[in-house]
């Protein structure tokens, strides 16, 4: 190997990129119905902004909180990938029902069975692809997966859209469509994707009661940042509701996440190199002062440009932020509990996302969509402070760098 290869690092390994495809194909999937879905859902099914606040924050919680047992039983087993594919198989599996739902009961059990799919799958995998990688190259693995993920993000509702125009604003034929990506996914997750060899120590007991206790200061730390962005960043619906309330036609609406998460895609693995040269603190506030700023653009300018800049901004907050979190997740937690670890952070998360939804619907049905704008960034600014609060106390006790990551023992990572 040469100078310059070795200034380079570890090649990223060949895993890293089947999940990321994985995670793309799955992605063009949900994107294409989750684009539409809110229109759907107000247009097909008469449904108002509260109920859709309460599914999509039930969907999103029960997917986190399923994160829960599916990494702790991971780690039990130390069986990633098996869980990884019941995961993905059970979302592919729901897309059809979703196409077929004539009610609110009806689309709110498909999506339950979809974030159940999503659930088993997450922790699983972020623990998979942790495995498989160096430590000096995690922060842009995470960064390369989130990426091709948000890739597929970008697809789907540029998909959907072609459809949409294509068959006339037929929303179930566009989502019978939506299944076939998720089908492709699991089999490249199949075939492309081979699990390392367990290391010979004994499984650990993850879902004892005494297990989280054992995971260390610095890890529940990231837990509670995790729960505290969650509640400042509700579902990507509710800008969705957004452009339609600007007059935005339905079948044009997929271009909010289209450009939200090609911001997305283009920041997340430079902002994940970065965070491995050591400023994840400054990527975290920077990630969160966009979002303050980006709610409050939303909120209150009516004008078209308002939104596509608070649009942008949005999706710079998730490039900044979603990465670099899972990779804060893998340098705190335990080696051996791993994806208890990724469990356990999902899990609070999950709670904060139900929260955050159902304030986020309330909100908007009793006072409209500038006072849920307006929510989501003091919760952001919230965040902005607890950070610097925290800070501050660390260094007052003498700690090292918040920025540096500490195994559960305290010594350096």
């Amino acid at each position: 190997m040469n100078d310059r290869a070795l200034a380079r690092g570890p090649a990223m390994p060949r895993a890293v990129w089947a999940l990321g495809f994985v995670s793309l194909g799955m992605d063009v999937s949900s994107e294409m119905i989750h684009g539409l879905l809110p229109a759907f859902m107000t247009t097909v099914l008469l449904a108002n902004p509260l109920v859709i606040g309460a599914v999509e924050g039930l969907a999103e919680a029960t997917s986190l909180i399923v994160k829960v047992f599916s990494g702790a039983l991971s780690d039990r087993m130390q069986r990633r990938k098996v869980w990884a594919l019941v995961g993905y198989g059970l979302a592919a599996a729901s897309k059809p029902f979703i196409a077929t739902a004539g009610s609110v009961a009806m689309l709110t059990g498909a999506r339950f069975a979809d974030r159940v799919g999503k659930g088993l799958r997450g922790a699983p995998r972020d623990a998979l692809l942790t495995e498989v990688t160096p430590p000096e190259i995690r922060g842009a693995a995470f960064g390369l997966r989130q990426s091709l993920d948000t890739v597929g993000a970008v697809l789907g509702p540029l998909i959907a859209m072609g459809l949409m125009v294509l068959w006339a604003g037929d929303f179930r034929k566009v989502f019978w469509v939506a299944a076939l990506p998720a089908g492709l996914a699991v089999v490249i997750l199949w075939l492309g994707v081979k699990e390392p060899p367990v290391d010979g120590k004994k499984a650990t007991r993850p879902l004892e009661w005494r297990r989280p206790g054992t995971m260390g200061k610095a890890f529940w730390l990231v837990v509670a940042l995790g729960a505290l962005i969650t509640l400042a960043r509700f579902s990507e619906a509710f800008l969705l509701l957004a452009g339609q309330a600007r007059g935005l036609p339905v079948a044009a609406t997929p271009l909010i996440l289209v450009g939200l998460n090609l911001v997305y895609t283009l920041t997340a693995y430079p902002a994940g190199k970065r965070a491995d040269r050591g400023d994840k603190n400054r990527l975290l506030v920077t990630g969160m002062a966009v979002l303050v700023l980006g709610a409050l653009l939303v909120g209150w300018i009516d004008r078209w440009w308002g939104l596509a800049l608070g649009v942008v901004l949005w999706g710079l907050h998730l490039g900044l932020t979603q990465g670099l979190l899972a990779a804060m997740v893998a340098e705190t937690a335990p080696p051996d509990a791993r994806g208890t670890a990724f469990g356990l952070f999902h899990f609070v998360s999950g709670i904060g996302m139900l929260v955050s939804n159902v304030l986020a619907g309330w909100l908007w049905k009793s006072a409209g969509p500038r006072a849920t704008f307006t929510a989501g960034a003091a919760f952001a600014l919230a965040t902005l402070l607890w950070m610097a609060a925290t800070q501050k106390s660390r260094r007052r006790e003498g700690g090292s760098d918040p920025r540096t990551p500490r195994r559960v023992d305290g010594a350096p990572s």
